[in-house]
């Protein structure tokens, strides 16, 4: 366990930290930060188009049914046990840099998307499929790299798509009723079968539904709380930012934090939580079918907004203003029940369900996210033909499935630091490969933008005219 979390460091602090947030701000200064000066576009492109009706998907995913298969996996137990994790072991000001990489990946992860798409190929099925590991060997002619993230992102799935997924299911159920926790792992893993079965058509369409339900039950209880709390949200915004700039702040604490610590699970946190420069969720939105890479590319700069910016950030204000959260007594609350505990402090019994109901349906949403990333990483393998393409899916079913049950066992601990170990084995090629790729995608990001806004205003020219006449 020591082993691990020393090597865990070696790797994220600092070297993948600057990592992540050099490639964030490569794209944010590429593009004339985008995500802030252009608000209005990738709104209008993503949140505006939900109120109008979608037309059928075709050979691959509409952009929503892309966005809710890689928010199924994004709003995972990192929402709700990581961010409570992070206060716990980097302290308030750990929430200040979940946000800032939070904004710098949301270009990251258009670009991301973007390339998914652009280097999207169609499967032996007929569906479209990309991802990381196409725009590696299409995109910047390296097949090496392509493959070192499939292996990574094997093991990935398994840890933080899936032991730590289960593993909270099974806390948060045995805190909230007391059920042992190996029944828990074995239905959660049997109802997970059934729906990985049905492949990426079926994973999709419980995710279309599950998303939406469990975002507006969490976001609707934290809002119960924070808004019971309101006074408190200046002192506890006051708290994030000296805690994460000052180190005498940080250090009064009395919880061992640093600036340091603050940096390093502010940001492993925040991207566990939206997958920006992980490449991840961007195999789901390399399966959709869209008529410009950069279209996909404002889904992606919209699920960072919704799973860090607004969920996580919820979480954290909700701990912090209900007066629950105490580092400093023996034995304090952290993860999945400190959060269940802030809820209940406002909404009593039903609040602390809200919180037991929201993570099951996170959890499990992202286990099915999860399986289908692993399965596609198996399946580009060069040693993967498709005469054994049946038999090493159904033998990663198998091991995937036996690891939702050995989740709901194992100790909380030493999975989130085999997580963090996983999740920088697969963001090191991904993140090379962006940063070299990132001339090629910020240009075709200019080109769809200029035709974007020109036939925008084109269209209300036309709409005003009418409405004259």
């Amino acid at each position: 366990m020591v082993f691990l979390t020393q090597l865990t460091d070696a790797l994220w602090n600092p070297w993948l930290l600057g990592l992540f947030l050099l490639t964030g701000l490569a794209y944010s200064a590429g593009s004339g930060f985008f995500q802030f000066f252009e608000f209005r576009t990738w709104w209008r492109t993503t949140a505006e188009s939900l109120l109008r009706r979608r037309e059928p998907a075709g050979r691959g995913l509409s952009p929503l049914q892309a966005l809710a298969t890689a928010l199924a996996s994004t709003m995972g137990t990192g929402s709700i046990a990581g961010v409570a994790a992070a206060l716990t072991l980097g302290g308030p000001g750990a929430v200040f840099w979940m946000w800032v990489s939070a904004l710098l990946g949301m270009m990251t992860s258009c670009g991301e998307k973007l390339l998914a798409v652009q280097y999207q190929r169609a499967g032996p099925d007929g569906k479209l499929r990309g991802g990381p590991m196409y725009y590696l060997r299409d995109g910047l002619h390296a097949p090496l790299l392509a493959g070192c993230f499939c292996l990574a992102c094997i093991p990935a799935t398994l840890a933080g798509g899936n032991l730590i997924q289960s593993s909270s299911i099974a806390a948060s159920l045995e805190a909230a009723f007391g059920l042992p926790r190996l029944p828990i792992g074995l239905a959660a893993a049997l109802l997970a079968g059934l729906v990985m079965v049905g492949g990426l058509g079926r994973i999709a369409a419980v995710s279309s539904a599950l998303v939406p339900a469990m975002a507006l039950l969490y976001l609707g209880s934290g809002a119960a709380v924070l808004l019971f709390h309101w006074q408190k949200l200046p002192q506890a915004l006051g708290l994030i930012f000296t805690c994460a700039l000052s180190p005498a702040a940080a250090a009064a604490g009395g919880a061992g934090w640093t600036v340091s610590a603050a940096l390093r699970y502010g940001v492993a946190r925040g991207v566990f939580t939206n997958e920006a420069g992980l490449g991840t969720s961007a195999m789901a939105h390399g399966a959709a079918q869209v008529d410009h890479p950069a279209r996909q590319g404002m889904w992606g700069i919209f699920e960072v907004f919704v799973s860090t910016l607004l969920v996580c950030t919820v979480t954290a204000l909700a701990i912090l203003v209900s007066g629950v959260w105490d580092p400093a007594s023996p034995g304090a609350l952290t993860g999945a029940p400190l959060t269940a505990t802030a809820f209940g402090s406002v909404l009593g019994r039903p609040g602390a369900w809200a919180v037991t109901a929201a993570l099951l349906l996170f959890a499990f949403s992202s286990i099915l996210g999860w399986s289908f990333y692993g399965e596609q990483c198996l399946l580009f393998l060069p040693f993967v033909n498709e005469k054994k393409k049946t038999p090493f899916a159904l033998a990663y079913r198998a091991v995937f499935l036996s690891c939702t049950v050995l989740g709901a066992i194992w100790s909380p601990q030493f999975i989130w630091q085999l997580v963090d170990l996983c999740n920088a084995l697969m963001a090191l090629p991904n993140l090379i490969g962006l940063l070299f790729l990132a001339p090629q995608a910020l240009s075709r990001l200019r080109n769809w933008n200029g035709t974007a806004q020109g036939n925008f205003y084109k269209n209300f020219r036309a709409q005003k005219m009418e409405k004259t006449y």
